[in-house]
């Protein structure tokens, strides 16, 4: 029981290790870098451009749906490479095709859903 509790202790330390060197990296940053605020430096920086209006903009949801989806289906796509790893394997074959059914009927009632919405409509 010693040996399980000393294993915590070795993660705790590394942890308060890695704690203290990013803490002394920011102090060391704080106390080397040249600090002269000026207006130009203290003005919204908008890619180069003047900033221009106000402080509130309107987005779109719809932007944000969209990289959702993305993020949806990119996993979908990671989690097909160790399916098929598993589904060549003897004995593994049906089970993991019906558990991959499953998976795919989840994706595509999401996917009906979002259509049914009209979330993927660009208009």
């Amino acid at each position: 029981m010693r040996d399980y509790f000393h294993s915590y202790v070795v993660v705790g330390v590394l942890l308060l290790v890695g704690g203290g060197v990013v803490a002394g990296a920011l102090a060391a940053n704080r106390m080397l870098r040249p600090h002269r605020p000026t207006p130009e430096k203290l003005a919204t920086y908008e890619c180069g451009v003047d900033p221009v209006g106000g402080d509130w903009a309107q987005s779109y949801v719809r932007y944000y749906v969209f990289a959702y989806l993305y993020v949806v289906f990119a996993v979908d796509a990671v989690f097909l490479f160790p399916w098929a790893t598993v589904f060549s394997a003897p004995g593994y074959g049906l089970t993991t095709l019906g558990e991959m059914f499953v998976f795919l009927g989840f994706l595509a009632a999401g996917l009906a859903y979002a259509g049914k919405k009209g979330v993927l409509s660009w208009v």
